[in-house]
């Protein structure tokens, strides 16, 4: 019962509202809030009045003014950076080291058959374009030509430019004239059966054919499992002669293998993975790591590598090592040292490419549930990984969404070179890593095919950088603080009752906007008399009678008086219409006290 009362006494109060109006409430807030300004705008005189208003408005624009800079300057996220350097014993990096060439040809022949048939016709038709070799092109398989040809364009003459198929019937008539500069190389891509075609232009022959090969070489080996692809690779017992780490010997074991696209079969030295990272002891040559390695390049594929030595990168320990991207060359015949003085590279260009072309490129990493692309099962792939290539937008999202990471650790790095081994003592050095790897008494090794590689810290100095938040949230709060009290002298309680009378304001305006809606609308009522209205002895049919004489006649209303059975008349005086008479429920009259309803 009792609650019934509080729900009943809550609902009159939100039916009456705060109990103020517009002004009065206004008055109130200007007389009990706590900031300076409103309360002299309703003590002082007129002058005085206008004057602290217009103070009052200024400082406020002033507040909301410097609240605006510094939510901004806190949602512009900047950071600030701090730089430590320091000495002290540091873990080894790892050391990526990758062939430049990624499979052995002789295991790689077979799949690049055609290919490499294919590639020297295109190289005699471009350097002695005779009649002698057009019978040479029937023994090809065009198949592959004809999905993605190179060609000629004439460009001599600008407004007219003649594209000219290099495996054409008139070819060789076109060759012989096409050798002026004005002629250039290019590759057409297709899409849509070849309904749609681009051409991407080259200004040298070398890199046309170049990228043309590597082209269809990704397509071929897009096609073959991954655990074939690593066996047609160089194992680490042929690639990896010597290791030494410091004064501890190290073979090909310790080093983790992994499949990169670009170059093969790569491996990695201290990655920490599954064990703890190594120390470094001493700064030095001999207390880093000493590698002898042999890259076998008599068995390199002609037409796909055509630098020859080993790729190698140093990098953080249980970090992916980007080394196309970020790793340098190691020249074979030499021995070359890198000082250690002491990245983020995240790519979503595989990602446009499965949701714009429908497969993965084949040298980037393919997530679960993907295909590769290839001529076969995608024959549009080639036009569309063009044009994501050329895309400035691709480009742009990418850059947006790879961000630098928190902690990045970068390796300052100081090579030098020499020719190793030298003249004098490769006989003897030859024959002992050939007994060592094949047991042989002969030399099965070569100067083109050795690489010597020293890795070592230089010294023990490092570079801490850090980047931490410039504007935190406790120093918005304060600034914020800061400003709406030295201008208007408030606080986070002047806030709230300025919200208070927000609410009041809101709750009076939608109370009455609901009274208006529910009252009946009022429309002037229609005359009763067309002319004068009647007096009011004639509305109740009265009669004057100053004498005071009695009546002689009965003028009492009866029903022979009117035998035209017309309404008796209304009586001369209506009865008396008091409030007090009338009834009211007993559930609806409200104390004027806080005490309950009666």
């Amino acid at each position: 019962m009792h609650v019934k009362k509080y729900l009943l006494k809550c609902l009159h109060r939100l039916q009456k509202g705060p109990g103020y109006t517009y002004k009065e409430l206004l008055v109130w807030y200007c007389d009990n809030t706590n900031t300076h300004g409103p309360k002299r705008i309703i003590c002082e005189g007129p002058k005085k009045k206008a004057m602290w208003f217009l103070i009052t408005l200024l400082f406020a624009a002033l507040v909301c003014w410097q609240w605006g800079i510094f939510i901004n300057t806190y949602l512009s996220w900047e950071v600030s950076v701090s730089l430590s350097i320091g000495f002290k014993a540091m873990d080894f990096p790892a050391v990526t080291i990758c062939n430049a060439s990624p499979f052995k040809y002789s295991k790689v022949k077979h799949l690049l058959k055609d290919l490499d048939e294919l590639m020297e016709a295109v190289l005699e038709r471009i350097l002695a374009p005779e009649p002698s070799h057009a019978n040479a092109t029937r023994a090809l398989n065009l198949t592959i030509w004809n999905h993605t040809p190179l060609v000629l364009i004439d460009e001599r003459n600008p407004h007219h430019p003649v594209v000219l198929d290099l495996f054409a019937d008139n070819h060789n008539d076109s060759a012989r004239i096409c050798n002026a500069p004005g002629c250039k190389m290019a590759m057409r891509l297709c899409s849509l059966n070849g309904t749609e075609c681009i051409f991407q232009n080259f200004t040298s022959a070398t890199q046309a054919v170049t990228e043309w090969y590597i082209l269809q070489a990704t397509s071929i080996f897009a096609q073959v499992p991954t655990q074939e692809l690593v066996q047609m690779g160089y194992p680490a017992e042929r690639l990896i002669l010597s290791c030494l780490f410091g004064a501890e010997p190290c073979s090909y074991r310790n080093f983790t293998s992994i499949f990169y696209p670009h170059y093969g079969n790569c491996y990695i030295f201290n990655w920490g993975m599954t064990e703890k990272a190594l120390p470094s002891a001493n700064p030095g040559t001999e207390f880093g790591l000493k590698l002898i390695l042999d890259i076998g390049q008599e068995d390199y594929v002609p037409f796909l590598a055509s630098t020859a030595g080993v790729r190698l990168l140093l990098h953080e320990q249980r970090s992916y090592p980007f080394i196309r991207e970020e790793g340098i060359y190691a020249m074979s015949g030499t021995e070359t040292s890198i000082g250690v003085l002491v990245a983020c590279l995240r790519s979503c260009f595989q990602d446009h490419i499965i949701r714009n072309c429908s497969c993965g490129h084949y040298l980037y990493p393919l997530p679960p549930g993907e295909k590769y692309c290839n001529n076969w099962d995608f024959p549009d792939w080639a036009r569309c990984y063009s044009d994501l290539q050329m895309s400035l937008d691709q480009r742009e999202t990418c850059i947006g969404l790879c961000k630098e990471s928190c902690n990045d650790t970068q390796y300052k790095l100081t090579i030098s070179m020499a020719d190793w081994p030298s003249e004098a003592s490769e006989d003897w050095i030859f024959h002992v890593l050939s007994q060592e790897r094949d047991q042989s008494t002969n030399i099965t090794l070569s100067r083109k095919g050795i690489v010597k590689l020293n890795i070592y810290f230089q010294e023990f100095n490092y570079r801490t950088i850090e980047e931490s938040p410039a504007n935190n949230i406790v120093w918005l709060l304060s600034n914020l603080g800061g400003q709406f009290g030295f201008w208007m002298g408030g606080s986070v309680l002047c806030l709230i009752e300025f919200a208070e009378i927000i609410i009041d304001f809101v709750w009076i305006t939608i109370i009455k906007l609901v009274a208006f809606a529910k009252s009946p609308r009022r429309r002037p009522a229609p005359a009763r008399y067309a002319g004068p209205p009647p007096t009011v002895a004639e509305l109740v049919e009265a009669h004057t009678n100053f004498g005071f004489q009695p009546d002689t006649a009965n003028h009492s209303p009866s029903a022979e008086a009117y035998p035209d059975e017309q309404a008796m008349p209304i009586p001369g005086t209506p009865p008396p219409n008091y409030d007090s008479l009338r009834l009211q429920p007993l559930d609806v009259i409200e104390s004027d006290s806080e005490g309950d309803a009666i």
